[in-house]
This record gives C-alpha cells, sequence and structure tokens, in this order.
C-alpha cells in the first residue's frame, strides 16, 4: 500500500507530459488503494463471517490478480511516457515495486487459503 501512494504522490506531483498515461496510472493506483483498504476492514471487522455467500478467497485472488494486471500496463505505459522526469520515473519504479509485492501477496493469499484447505481436507 504504500509503495502504491507513494508512486500516486511522485505522479500527482509532476508535471505531466501525457494526460491519458498519468491518469491511467493514477485512477489504477487509487482503485487498488480502495480495494486494498476494504479487504482489510472486512478483515478487521469479520463481516466475510457474516457474508457467507460471497466466497472471499476468490474475490480477493480476483482482486489481487486484476489489480496486478492492471497496475503492470500502467507502470509500462508511465515508464515509457516518463521523458527522464524524476518524479515520474519514481512513480513508475514505484508501481513497479507494487506490482511485484501484488504478487508475493497474491501467492501468499493463494497459497492460505486454497493450499491450506486442501491439504487439511486429507488429514
Amino acid at each position: 500500500q504504500i509503495s502504491l501512494l507513494i508512486g500516486f504522490i511522485s505522479v500527482n506531483n509532476s508535471p505531466w507530459t501525457d494526460y491519458s498515461a498519468y491518469s491511467f496510472f493514477q485512477i489504477v493506483t487509487m482503485c487498488d488503494l480502495v480495494m486494498i483498504l476494504f479487504f482489510y476492514i472486512m478483515h478487521i471487522f469479520r463481516v466475510y463471517r457474516k457474508l457467507t455467500c460471497v466466497s472471499w478467497p476468490l474475490a480477493e485472488f480476483l482482486h489481487y490478480l486484476i489489480g496486478t494486471i492492471l497496475l503492470l500496463i500502467g507502470s509500462i505505459v508511465a515508464a515509457a511516457k516518463s521523458y527522464n522526469i524524476t518524479g515520474l520515473v519514481a512513480g513508475a519504479t514505484f508501481g513497479f515495486l507494487a506490482t511485484i509485492l501484488c504478487v508475493i501477496s497474491m501467492w501468499s493469499s493463494y497459497k492460505v487459503s486454497c493450499i491450506t484447505q486442501s491439504t487439511s481436507r486429507y488429514r
């Protein structure tokens, strides 16, 4: 979350040369931040126990998958259109870092929710 926030702030405070590329990057980072905050609140208040009709591990996995793909695309476009402006390069760099961290989080979420459940069934 912190790397997404730093990437958003760096891009927001830099002079832009291509509005569509950085608007997309900002929208993707803000959507990821809001969705991550949403899932944290769901876990903190244990709302997932009351809403059993939703497959929360699948919802979290799909959130990370779609968010990671969009963040990777936004970071590639932001890096290609940065024109060596330091704030934009920093934003793209933190976007790539956030992409890697989202992949790690997606893998750990999948590993905890799906692999541990499947191994505990066969005991």
